[in-house]
């Protein structure tokens, strides 16, 4: 159904159609009414990739998620979201094949719906790698800086040290840093420890696991937690709250308590980690706010497509709750 068709079911011009559709001066609004109502009788859907071809200006943002299931992504989604339908801009999603591992056709999707930014969060590629993918389509970097590339993140940095502190303010020693896999810009929240730890005289001892999921940090916490306990770190500081969550239930398998017997403390504050019985220590990275910043960094770039690249910085926050206490 095309709008040829509906001006030829209402004996009108196509000019006129186009000009009701668009709200285009020169049409009365009871000629409109009965435009839009025909058009919705007759099943017409306005082809936005054509008309935005026809204006050479897009109006749609991409948005790609690593993982639909973690908390911080949704959070970010609803920010960009709400940023998006009041500046009348589209949302195309898509999602990468493999939660948290590199995947070269993550973006196809949005290429192919021809949209004129993608917001992307998070890109695990290297730096070189994402600014290749910039030259084709404008990029917006979430929870990730790019040299060159529009970029809205948190300082992991003092997000890590911050988490360090508060443990080490608790009086403990012995702390671990649980993590996932190293990709290219997203090493700043074990830097920030592993920082905190040397300038305190302390030996850092990072603990990779095979993944980013629950059931990941699960597997190589129990090998940590399994040492004797003069041996075995007294608290754990996790790449994020769902690792976090799987060093709990680690610990709930061998018989540890929380925080009796370990300090726990996570990252992103996502919804869970505040649910009655968890009641994890985080760090927030203020998720909603990111997608805000992100959806109009994304409006600038479609209107200033030659502007300089931005890289806004937020501060993160610890979250205080009953996951961690003073060493015994």
């Amino acid at each position: 159904m095309t709008q040829s068709d509906v001006a030829r079911h209402l004996g009108v011009s196509r000019t006129l159609v186009s000009f009701a559709m668009r709200g285009a001066p020169g049409v009365s609004e009871d000629m409109r009414r009965q435009i839009l109502s025909a058009a919705d009788a007759l099943g017409y859907r306005r082809n936005v990739q054509a008309a935005d071809l026809a204006r050479k200006r897009p109006t749609a943002v991409g948005l790609h998620l690593v993982d639909l299931h973690n908390d911080v992504y949704a959070d970010i989604f609803s920010g960009v979201q709400e940023v998006l339908r009041a500046n009348d801009s589209r949302l195309v999603i898509s999602v990468n094949a493999t939660p948290y591992g590199p995947d070269p056709r993550a973006l196809d999707p949005l290429f192919e719906a021809q949209v004129g930014v993608i917001i992307a969060a998070t890109l695990l590629d290297p730096d070189e790698r994402v600014q290749e993918l910039n030259r084709r389509v404008p990029l917006v970097n979430v929870t990730r800086s790019v040299p060159g590339v529009d970029s809205i993140h948190s300082d992991d940095i003092s997000g890590g040290r911050l988490a360090t502190e508060h443990l080490l303010e608790l009086g403990h020693r012995n702390i671990a840093h649980l993590c996932g896999p190293a990709f290219e810009g997203h090493l700043e929240r074990r830097t920030g420890y592993r920082d905190t730890m040397l300038e305190h005289g302390l030996q850092p001892l990072i603990v990779e696991a095979a993944g980013f999921s629950r059931r990941d940090a699960a597997a190589v916490a129990l090998d940590v937690l399994a040492s004797p306990p003069g041996q075995r770190p007294s608290a754990i500081f996790a790449h994020s709250d769902e690792l976090a969550l799987g060093v709990r239930e680690a610990a709930a398998s061998l018989g540890l308590s929380i925080p009796r017997d370990l300090s726990l403390v996570g990252y992103d504050n996502s919804r869970v980690a505040g649910l009655h019985g968890i009641d994890l220590t985080t760090v927030d990275l203020h998720a909603r706010e990111l997608g805000r910043a992100a959806g109009r960094a994304a409006v600038e770039r479609m209107l200033y497509p030659a502007s300089p690249a931005v890289d806004r910085i937020l501060a993160p926050a610890l979250v205080t709750r009953s996951s961690t206490a003073a060493l015994r």
